[in-house]
């Protein structure tokens, strides 16, 4: 019986993300295969002085695996708090994206038009220009993201403080993989930094927030710790 409870749980915390991931899946989708009239290049002086570094497509990568790993780790352990103000901070930045690359489409024009080197990991990068188009990227949800689960995770009362350090490494590798491979320019990453701010401030210092999660964690049928 407290397997099934934990299951049912389980897929009520779950139900948000599952709700959400199709709808931001299809906007992005149509955003990438639309052809806007105009697009605003994104550049800065500084990213011109970054040089390509495609070791950094490893980080790059990984991501996908340190942002939704962290999410399900809060959900499978039942952290109610964590995995709301989590999940909160990243679907409003991702859906805030989606709002800005509707109404202001935006590219650059950073990667370079022959790898400089003939490696795996060139070869890496290739496979992710053709799938993703250097279109729509400010501000930078790698980034965004990726500072949203190192705030997690150090909010976090049961990660430990390994573990926390390790996120710190990952999270900070993989917002400088946007700019040395070429995927971001500064100033995608220095606007997603200014929304995490924000909203760190709206779901992590908010005592509507705090309601919120209290409230549900009081619906568990059962709790940890």
């Amino acid at each position: 019986m407290k397997g099934k409870i934990k299951v049912r749980e389980i897929l009520r915390l779950a139900a948000p993300i599952l709700m959400y991931l199709p709808i931001y899946g299809i906007w992005f989708s149509l955003l990438e295969k639309h052809r806007f009239s105009h697009y605003a290049l994104i550049h800065t002086t500084l990213d011109d002085k970054i040089p390509f570094c495609e070791v950094f497509i490893i980080p790059y990568v990984l991501w996908f695996f340190y942002v939704s790993g962290t999410v399900l780790y809060f959900m499978f352990t039942m952290e109610v708090e964590d995995y709301y103000k989590d999940v909160m901070f990243l679907v409003t930045g991702m859906t805030l994206f989606l709002l800005i690359s509707t109404v202001f489409p935006n590219m650059h024009q950073l990667r370079p038009a022959v790898m400089p080197r003939d490696n795996v990991f060139t070869h890496m990068i290739e496979t992710l220009y053709k799938t993703d188009t250097p279109t729509n990227l400010w501000p930078s949800i790698h980034v965004y993201n990726s500072l949203g689960t190192m705030i997690a995770v150090r909010n976090s009362k049961r990660i430990k403080k390994v573990g926390k350090i390790f996120s710190d490494i990952l999270g900070v590798s993989i917002i400088l993989s946007t700019m040395f491979i070429k995927q971001h320019s500064v100033y995608d990453v220095l606007t997603a930094f200014s929304m995490a701010i924000i909203f760190y401030l709206v779901f992590y210092h908010s005592t509507v927030v705090e309601s919120f999660c209290k409230k549900r964690e009081e619906k568990l049928a059962f709790r940890y710790d």
